[in-house]
């Protein structure tokens, strides 16, 4: 145990450690060191199983340490020295009293922290994290007062305003779920700018008491996968991370915003496959739950050793608890080891990942950022918009005396207005008088707001560099607006010269010149074949199917008094009374008489149709004449025209005509 100390002070000195988290606290100094914090849980013994009379293999020997029997020597023992030991009697209050609550106020500060249970499956890491109804674990309990703080520090009257927001996943074979949002798939895990670790399309749910964190914390559990082995009936096969968030604005200058990100992560146990008899699906669970917790115990002995590159991205698991170990983060280990002695291996094994995990140093900063306060719309006067000189000569005679005082009686005037906190003597006598005119223009206009220049020297700087933009933007739109003048001008300088240099023509009318009306289309209708040569076949068959009419157009003429006419060929379709009678009394015997097959057979009749018709003859009986069936269809005069024409063809050809 000699050789934390040198291993901490070796990790001190790795340029690795803080090297993305300088320009966030500035370049002369590091943020505190903080060791990660280890509390160790032993279980008690679950009835039924084999060797629950034996007696443990492990014991507790005051509040920080414990021993366990050697394998190698039966006459010796190991101990072990943490921050705390929970022995079998220890209360879920106990735990988390002792090692998870005094960390809540850190989310208050900006800062990170993370709460990791670790330990062999069957152990009682979820027990642990979750708990139960009557004994309620870290999560809800930490939920609820963290809940509590933010309510009580984001009350009226208190300078900052607070909001929480949620997110559930699970690492499950090397990809990162969305517990909240089932349908989604495999996320990526990102890393910004400022080295904060973030994960894209993560659903976050807003909450605000803790009946909304149960709403979408126990339907997310229940998508969790779980499954069954020798050692536990309901085992953890993916590593659960639940993370808030709890976003800070300050509600008066600077407005500062802060952000602190508390992770409670429940990993899944360490298998043996001898002792638990995976196989199939299971035994690959397993393989990725092992690799996973092996690259963790990879990560843990580079810090430590302080290498140059520590082999965060040889796994998704600590890949995401960059944060956590060895970064920004107030970290709590909690191993969970079981008393039984055929979980002796896996209990030294959680022991020896515990101690030395227990050397890894984090370094935590306020995530601290400063937004500065936008100023609303101001509209300038016309002395604001002219230069120094115009300025000075649109000036009245009371302003011309004040300003032939100088800067230094100006400054002197102000300086009894405003905060005596600020030197004005240190600023530029330029710079000062706009300040002041400023400060003039928006008291003049009703505004509440402090001065300008009795704000602190980053937001006056802000200020200063705003009004600065302003102009420039000003003067930009200026030069701008005398482009387009000087362009409108020269085109109408152009359009000018054109007229002068052309004269203007005077059209005049073509003589003899004529203008036709524009010829209709033709329109004919082809008749079947068969019906035109048994009409032909007949004695006394008169066709008259088609007959040639007459149309005339008008040709109209500029110099003509009268318009010519000149006949036009056009075809229009001409049906005998005889075949009109026949048609129109089969149409009706086979809406009496037909099924809704043969009635689809009509043209403009479909599967739909044909039922309806069925169906209004059952219920009202024979149809008395075609025309009926526009109470049916509900169709207009000239749709039943077309209809009688289009099916009293196709009858009369002896053709099947299919729905339209």
């Amino acid at each position: 145990w000699g050789r934390e100390g040198a291993v901490s002070r070796a990790h001190a000195y790795n340029p690795r450690a803080g090297r993305c988290r300088l320009s966030k606290i500035g370049a002369g100094r590091r943020p505190p060191p903080a060791r990660v914090r280890v509390a160790v849980r032993l279980r008690p013994f679950v009835d039924g199983t084999a060797g629950a009379s034996d007696p443990p293999c492990v014991r507790g020997m005051d509040s920080c340490s414990l021993e366990i029997a050697n394998w190698r020597n039966h006459q010796e023992t190991l101990k072990y020295q943490f921050d705390a030991f929970y022995g079998e009697r220890s209360t879920q209050q106990d735990i988390y009293a002792g090692s998870v609550q005094p960390i809540l106020r850190h989310l208050l500060e900006g800062q990170n922290a993370s709460v990791l249970a670790y330990g062999p499956t069957g152990a009682g890491k979820t027990h642990t994290m979750l708990g139960s109804p009557e004994q309620p674990g870290v999560i809800p309990r930490a939920l609820m007062d963290l809940l509590q703080l933010t309510r009580e520090e984001g009350t009226e009257g208190r300078p900052w305003a607070l909001s929480v927001t949620m997110s559930y996943l699970e690492i499950y074979q090397e990809k990162v779920l969305d517990l909240l949002d089932s349908t989604s798939g495999d996320l990526v895990i990102r890393e910004d700018c400022r080295g904060n670790i973030l994960i894209p399309g993560l659903t976050q749910k807003p909450i605000t008491s803790f009946a909304d964190f149960e709403r979408h914390f126990l339907p997310a559990s229940r998508n969790r996968t779980v499954g069954a082995t020798r050692l536990n009936q309901r085992s953890s096969r993916s590593h659960a991370v639940l993370l808030v968030k709890v976003d800070q604005r300050e509600r008066l200058a600077p407005f500062r915003q802060r952000e602190g990100k508390l992770y409670l992560i429940d990993l899944a146990g360490s298998e043996d496959n001898r002792r638990t008899g995976n196989k199939g699906l299971r035994l690959k669970e397993s393989g990725a739950i092992n690799a996973s917790l092996f690259v963790l115990g990879k990560v843990v002995d580079a810090l430590n050793q302080g290498l140059p590159r520590v082999p965060y991205r040889d796994s998704k698991l600590t890949r995401l608890l960059q944060d956590s170990l060895g970064g920004s983060a107030h970290s709590i280990l909690i191993a969970n080891i079981a008393p039984e002695r055929h979980f002796y291996l896996d209990t030294v094994s959680a022991l020896n990942f515990a101690a030395r995990t227990k050397e890894v140093i984090n370094r935590p900063f306020t995530n601290e950022s400063l937004q500065p306060h936008v100023l609303g719309p101001v509209k300038l006067s016309q002395k604001e918009l002219l230069g120094p000189p115009e300025a000075k000569r649109a000036r009245g005679p009371e302003e011309e005396e004040i300003g032939s005082l100088g800067p230094m009686a100006a400054s002197a005037s102000a300086s009894q207005k405003l905060s005596p906190l600020q030197k004005l003597s240190s600023m530029d006598p330029a710079m000062l008088e706009r300040l002041l005119s400023l400060d003039r223009l928006l008291a003049s206009q009703g505004s509440q707001g402090p001065p300008l220049l009795s704000t602190p020297k980053r937001e006056r700087m802000v200020l200063m560099k705003t009004v600065e933009e302003k102009d420039l933007e000003i003067e930009r739109l200026k030069m701008k607006q005398k482009e387009l003048e000087a362009k409108v001008l020269a085109q109408k300088a152009e359009d000018s010269k054109e007229k002068e240099n052309h004269c203007p023509t005077i059209l005049r009318p073509l003589l003899h010149r004529t203008v036709t009306v524009a010829k209709p289309l033709k329109k004919a209708v082809v008749m079947p074949l068969q019906l035109i040569q048994e009409q032909a076949a007949s004695p006394n068959a008169e066709i008259h199917i088609l007959k040639n009419k007459g149309r005339k157009r008008k040709l109209e003429s500029l110099d003509a008094p009268e318009p010519e006419e000149k006949a036009e060929d056009c075809w229009e379709l001409q049906i005998s009374p005889e075949l009109l009678a026949h048609g129109r009394q089969k149409i009706l015997d086979l809406l009496n008489e037909g099924s809704a097959r043969d009635l689809r057979s009509l043209q403009r009749i479909g599967p739909k149709k044909a039922q309806l018709i069925v169906g209004w003859r059952e219920l009202h009986g024979p149809f008395s004449q075609v025309e009926d069936l526009e109470r049916v269809e509900g169709i207009t005069g000239k749709q039943m025209e077309s209809f009688l024409k289009a099916n009293i063809l196709g009858l009369a050809a002896g053709q099947r005509c299919g729905p339209s």
